[in-house]
């Protein structure tokens, strides 16, 4: 079995709780690579996180927690830079997000700064999240994709609160199809669908995505489950019932459990088999809605079998 290179972003999360009747910011490592990363390692893969963090006691956390999870570190860079942080509000189970820091920790990873052996070397590379907004590291992020002989998986992860710029939507949509068209898995959430190509049908989004040229498409719908299009048809993976409590990372494990699946057997070789493995990537997700947290909640194939022992 090989390895995978997860390029993004990690950060510092502030979550709206409460302590003692007044209202408190808990603090947690997060980052959606980040969590798809620590997902890949809990699940049994080898996995190296690629990009840039501060200098600050925040970096040396994140760096701690990667380390204690299995999360390799040959490909990050440390700049000069405060932690960049997440300021989540919850209205709903969805989080929302406001980002805090200048320059921003996770947008300073540069073409020149990639390893490019240690991404040459991988078995599936992924790319995607906010990181694409930012010039130097979309210059990292292309740089890896033109020279990874991997398995290619890309997944967007909006955030709409960084989208403010006028004219920001639409070139983040070019760099979308850019990365897509030549992806071999593309993984976006209905709310990324919905921001990027609004008024489209999900199953609509699926089928523009292969037709740019992604292998396959999966897109997750919460509760409802996920749409898998790999075939002829778009397919529709029911997701097991459980007692949510945090859906935070929830996108992150379906997309880090598809990777540790691809660094176990490859791609599938018929869309069944991509069902097969949606369904198991739902489970993870599932239980990572039983817990809070993001990337702590991230489950070993152990607690999989222990609550879905089916």
């Amino acid at each position: 079995m090989g390895y995978a290179v997860v390029l993004g972003e990690a950060l510092v999360d502030l979550l709206d709780a409460e302590y003692d009747g007044q209202p408190v910011y808990r603090q947690a490592i997060g980052g959606g690579p980040l969590n798809v990363a620590v997902a890949v390692a809990r699940l049994g893969g080898d996995v190296q996180f690629v990009g840039s963090l501060g200098d600050d006691a925040l970096a040396a956390r994140i760096r701690a927690f990667l380390g204690a999870a299995g999360v390799g570190l040959a490909g990050a860079v440390t700049v000069p830079a405060p932690t960049a942080l997440a300021v989540a509000t919850f209205a709903g189970p969805e989080p929302d997000f406001r980002f805090y820091g200048e320059p921003r920790s996770y947008a300073l990873l540069t073409a020149d700064d990639l390893d490019v052996a240690l991404v040459e070397g991988a078995d599936v590379l992924y790319c995607g999240s906010i990181v694409l907004l930012d010039p130097p590291v979309r210059a990292a992020a292309r740089r890896a994709w033109s020279i990874a002989g991997a398995l290619r998986v890309f997944d967007p992860n909006v955030r709409p609160r960084l989208l403010g710029r006028p004219g920001a939507l639409e070139r983040l949509r070019e760099v979308v199809a850019e990365f897509a068209a030549s992806a071999h898995l593309v993984k976006l959430s209905t709310a990324d669908a919905e921001l990027l190509y609004p008024r489209e049908p999900v199953e609509g989004v699926a089928a523009y995505l292969r037709e740019l040229g992604a292998g396959t498409v999966v897109v997750t719908l919460g509760a409802a489950g996920a749409l898998v299009a790999a075939g002829p048809d778009v397919v529709r993976i029911p997701a097991p019932k459980v007692r949510a409590v945090d859906a935070t990372g929830a996108g992150d494990s379906v997309m880090g459990a598809l990777i540790a699946e691809l660094l176990v057997d490859g791609e599938p070789a018929d869309p069944a088999g991509w069902q097969q493995r949606v369904a198991f990537a739902l489970r993870v997700a599932g239980l990572v809605c039983e817990s809070p947290g993001g990337a702590v909640a991230m489950p070993t194939r152990a607690d999989l079998s222990r609550r879905f022992p089916s």
